[in-house]
């Protein structure tokens, strides 16, 4: 059901907990991730956008004072984590999707990130706004091979940043739903090669939830 401009979606915050106890000083990072009961995938956190958040915060050093593009960021929570951890992110989603890019604003206030900019970037469009990004260090994409008539439109704006910023490299992490399903043949037409990445996270994530309604109500996993 679409929302009227008068109605005030209901939303829910997931509190994700990042640590480090393996050097002298234990290190973590809490952020604040808004999901909003709509139908559209990008309102809610996927378990890829979690594994790459943990990717990000391991790498966390490396991040710092890198730029990084998240595409199809939805709730953002890789780009909010990156951005927390003191690299210049930009947040994009479909500019089909207001809703979606609503969504990226709110997780940026929830984490006092109001310097991130959100764009509207289609994937298979070659768009103002995606030839006059800044320079790249890194985009990421969570889950962004889920539909399989999306695969080649990821894979055209992806081949394009990274002709346009040769020194860049793109971060995905995919569910497999299918063995039917398959990037190889598209890679070799845009001339991309991946390499699969071996990683366990140092230490587990903490996950809890607050409903706004009722804030003295918290629940942990």
């Amino acid at each position: 059901m679409a929302h009227s401009g008068a109605e005030t979606p209901s939303i829910a915050y997931k509190v994700f907990t990042f640590e480090d106890n393996k050097k002298n000083t234990p290190e973590s990072l809490c952020v604040s991730i808004p999901e909003v009961l709509d139908p559209q995938y990008g309102m809610y956190v996927w378990p890829c956008a979690v594994v790459l958040a943990q990717f990000l915060w391991t790498r966390r050093e490396e991040l710092r004072g890198k730029t990084l593009l998240e595409l199809g960021a939805g709730v953002s929570l890789p780009g909010v984590v990156a951005a927390r951890c003191g690299a210049s992110v930009i947040l994009s989603d479909s500019a089909e999707t207001p809703r979606c890019l609503e969504n990226c604003r709110r997780s940026c206030e929830a984490n006092g990130l109001g310097h991130v900019t959100v764009l509207g970037l289609t994937w298979g469009e070659v768009s103002p706004d995606l030839v006059l990004l800044p320079k790249l260090d890194v985009i990421l994409g969570s889950d962004v091979f889920y539909e399989p008539q999306d695969f080649e439109d990821v894979l055209l704006t992806v081949a394009f940043l990274l002709r346009k910023n040769p020194s860049a490299q793109f971060w995905t992490t995919y569910q497999e739903r299918s063995a039917d399903w398959s990037i190889e043949v598209l890679l070799q037409r845009w001339g991309l090669t991946c390499v699969d990445v071996v990683w366990k996270p140092s230490a587990p994530m903490k996950l809890s939830w607050l409903d706004p309604r009722c804030p003295e109500t918290r629940a942990s996993s």
